[in-house]
């Protein structure tokens, strides 16, 4: 007995320097990516079909929490009725997007319905979108039941709920938050934001983060938004006022 007990303490001893030697898992947070956008927002489409698919890239993924607020700048005009940007249609789109998302929760499972959505839509394909279902191997049924019903409609005030809440609110979309901090017009640098907000062992994308977002800066000055009600009003009488001003100064 003292034989295997000693026998089982050598073991024990091995593994413990064994995993001392080896260090300890890694145990990082992934870093939250929130995404507030609109279903019909041409500048939202691109951010979502030319940008976010980089995170499967290089590791990426393995330290990103992807998550997807397909709301953006519509608005509420009572507790259970809303109007979006881009008209009826967006509602219908942002509605399909949510359905998608609460019936298929996986990021690997949403997000390429999403793109194929948005692929469809962006290039006025509108009535071809269900042909993302054939497409990706999808059942169709849970989603359609549920911007055809009350659940869909459910979603949508939920995604409304969250948008609101955010602090800054935004002023316009794509809204990208990075580890709670908005991106503002810097949101197609995400990259880097994620990087730096990460506290494990960096994953190669990492190390080719930093170039690729100094060479953006460099070449890429402006950052399209489509701007809310409230805030493109704003800039409108901001606009007034330099005119006037530039006028006034021409005059003295």
């Amino acid at each position: 007995m003292a034989f295997v007990l000693r026998r089982c303490f050598y073991v024990l001893a091995y593994l413990t320097v064994f995993q001392v030697c080896l260090g300890s898992p890694n145990t990082a947070k992934k870093v939250p990516l929130d995404l507030y956008y609109e279903s019909l927002c041409p500048y939202c489409a691109n951010f979502i079909l030319n940008e976010l698919p980089i995170i499967f890239e290089n590791g990426l993924i393995d330290i990103v929490d992807l998550r997807l607020f397909p709301w953006g700048n519509a608005r509420l005009i009572s507790n259970n009725s809303f109007i979006c940007q881009h008209g009826p249609n967006e509602c219908l789109f942002n509605t399909i997007e949510a359905c998608a998302i609460d019936a298929w929760p996986n990021l690997e499972d949403h997000f390429p319905f999403i793109t194929c959505v948005e692929s469809q839509v962006s290039e006025g394909k509108y009535t071809q979108w269900e042909t993302c279902f054939k497409e990706l191997g999808l059942d169709p049924k849970p989603v359609t039941s549920c911007y055809n019903g009350e659940h869909g409609k459910k979603l949508q005030l939920k995604y409304a709920a969250l948008t609101a809440a955010l602090k800054p609110p935004h002023r316009y979309v794509p809204w990208v938050v990075v580890a709670g901090e908005p991106l503002l017009e810097d949101y197609e640098n995400f990259v880097s934001y994620i990087c730096k907000a990460y506290k494990g062992p960096p994953p190669s994308a990492c190390k080719k983060a930093s170039f690729a977002s100094v060479l953006r800066g460099k070449i890429d000055h402006y950052h399209p938004v489509s701007y809310t009600e409230q805030t493109a009003k704003m800039q409108f009488l901001v606009n007034i006022w330099s005119s006037i001003a530039s006028w006034t100064d021409q005059m003295i």
